[in-house]
C-alpha cells in the first residue's frame, strides 16, 4: 500500500500531470506554449528515470510571467519524489557558489573540471532559475564550466527571459561566452514560451506594498507590523566592508533609503546576504529611475585584467544617470521575489512609470512584472505551496 501511495505521489507531481491538475482545479488559464513546455519537461523527466546515460536538458525562455519557473519547479519536485538527485537554485546563487569554490581552489589545476566532478558526485540534474549574464566574470567562467558539467553527465534545465543567442548581448568581451552558448546549443533543447499573456497579472486580492511618497503612504504602518519585543533601532547594517545607513530595523525587517542601498557598490551576493537575515525589506525615497542615455567610451591602450586590448577604442553601453542603481534594484527585486520575501517600496512616481527610459529597459520588464505581483495577496506564499 505504501508503495502504491508513493507511486501516486510521483505521478501526481510529474510536470505534465501537475500542469493539467492546475488547469483543471487551480484556475490556471490554458496556454499552448505552457503545455508544449510541460510536454518537453515530461520527456526529459521520463528519460532521466529510464537511463543513466546522456540526457538532453531543457532551456525554457520567454517574456515575464509565462510560467517558466512554475514548470521548472514542478519538474524539480517530481524528480526529488522519484529519487533523482536534483539541485534547484537561482542562477545568482549558483554563481556565488562557483566563485567561492574557485577562490578555495586557487592554485589547483583545472578547477572548473574539479567543480563539475564535485557537482556530479552530488546531483544528476541542475535546475537554474533566471539564467542571465550581466557580468564579464561570469561570462569568462561559464564557457569552460558548462562544457565540464556536460562532459561529467550532468543534465541542465534552465529558465531565462532571453534565447541563448541573446545572452550577454553587446556585453564587453562577449566572445568569452561563445563556448558556453555552443555547449547550450549542443546539450539543451531550447523551448520558447511566449504564450502572449503575463500570468502574474491574473486577478487576485490586492495587498499593496508600493506607495507614492506623501501623506497616503503606508510604509510606516507596514513596518510597524514587523516590530517585535526587542523594538527597533537605526544602527547601520554591516554588509561586507560597508556600513549601510538604515532608517529603522528590527530583528525581522530592515528599512533603507534607496540611495543608501542601491546607490552603493553592491552585487547580487550582497542582496542574497540581506535576504538571508531579514523576513521583509523596506525601501523609501525611490526616485524616478528613468533618464536619458549618455554615450560612453574607453580609450585605446587600456587593459582587461592581465591582457592587453589591441582593438582600439571600445564602445560602452549608453547608460542613463540612474542605471547603475537600477541594476542593483533589479538584483534586489529578483532576490526578494525568488525567496518570497516582501519588498515594501515608497517612490516618487507610480510603478508603471518608475523606469521607462534607459539601457536596462528589457531586464526591467521582468522587474516590473514581479513588482506587480508583489502587490497581490498570493505573493509571499512559499513557492512550494503555490499552485
Amino acid at each position: 500500500v505504501r508503495m502504491t501511495a508513493a507511486i501516486k505521489l510521483i505521478l501526481a507531481h510529474m510536470p505534465l500531470a501537475a500542469y493539467q491538475h492546475a488547469i483543471n482545479s487551480q484556475s490556471f488559464v490554458p496556454d499552448a506554449a505552457q503545455a508544449a513546455a510541460a510536454e518537453c519537461l515530461q520527456c526529459c523527466h521520463d528519460t532521466l528515470l529510464q537511463t543513466s546515460g546522456a540526457v538532453s536538458g531543457v532551456y525554457l525562455w520567454g517574456p515575464v510571467g509565462r510560467g517558466k519557473t512554475w514548470l521548472m519547479d514542478a519538474f524539480s519536485r517530481s524528480l526529488q519524489a522519484s529519487g533523482v538527485p536534483v539541485r534547484r537554485q537561482h542562477f545568482h546563487h549558483f554563481m556565488r557558489w562557483v566563485h567561492q569554490r574557485l577562490f578555495a581552489l586557487t592554485g589547483t589545476a583545472n578547477p572548473l573540471r574539479l567543480i563539475a566532478w564535485e557537482l556530479r558526485a552530488e546531483v544528476r540534474v541542475l535546475c537554474f532559475d533566471e539564467l542571465q549574464i550581466t557580468d564579464i566574470g561570469d561570462a569568462m567562467i561559464l564557457g569552460g564550466l558548462l562544457q565540464a558539467l556536460f562532459e561529467e553527465g550532468l543534465v541542465l534545465v534552465a529558465t531565462s527571459n532571453q534565447p541563448p543567442e541573446a545572452l550577454y548581448a553587446n556585453g564587453f568581451n562577449r566572445e568569452r561566452l561563445l563556448p558556453a552558448l555552443a555547449a547550450i546549443a549542443a546539450n539543451l533543447q531550447v523551448v520558447s514560451m511566449d504564450g502572449g499573456q503575463d500570468h502574474r497579472l491574473h486577478p487576485d486580492r490586492g495587498m499593496p506594498r508600493y506607495w507614492l511618497r506623501g501623506p497616503g503612504s503606508g510604509l510606516s504602518a507596514a513596518f510597524a507590523r514587523y516590530q517585535d519585543q526587542a523594538g527597533t533601532n537605526a544602527a547601520p547594517f554591516a554588509l561586507g566592508h560597508l556600513q549601510l545607513p538604515v532608517v529603522a530595523r528590527s530583528d525581522s525587517a530592515i528599512w533603507f533609503r534607496f540611495a543608501d542601498l542601491c546607490g552603493q557598490a553592491l552585487a547580487a551576493i550582497d542582496f542574497i546576504t540581506l535576504c538571508d537575515q531579514f523576513a521583509a525589506i523596506f525601501l523609501s525615497e525611490v526616485p524616478n529611475l528613468s533618464g536619458q542615455q549618455q554615450p560612453g567610451r574607453i580609450a585605446r591602450g587600456t587593459e582587461d585584467g592581465a591582457e592587453k586590448v589591441l582593438a582600439g577604442d571600445r564602445e560602452l553601453p549608453a547608460l542613463s544617470v540612474h542605471d547603475d542603481s537600477v541594476r542593483r534594484f533589479i538584483a534586489l527585486v529578483d532576490e526578494c521575489y525568488d525567496r518570497r520575501i516582501p519588498l515594501f517600496i515608497e517612490a516618487e512616481v507610480a510603478l508603471e512609470v518608475l523606469y521607462t527610459d534607459g539601457y536596462l529597459q528589457f531586464p526591467f520588464r521582468r522587474t516590473l512584472s514581479r513588482l506587480r505581483e508583489m502587490q497581490l495577496a498570493r505573493y509571499g506564499v512559499p513557492a512550494a505551496s503555490m499552485s
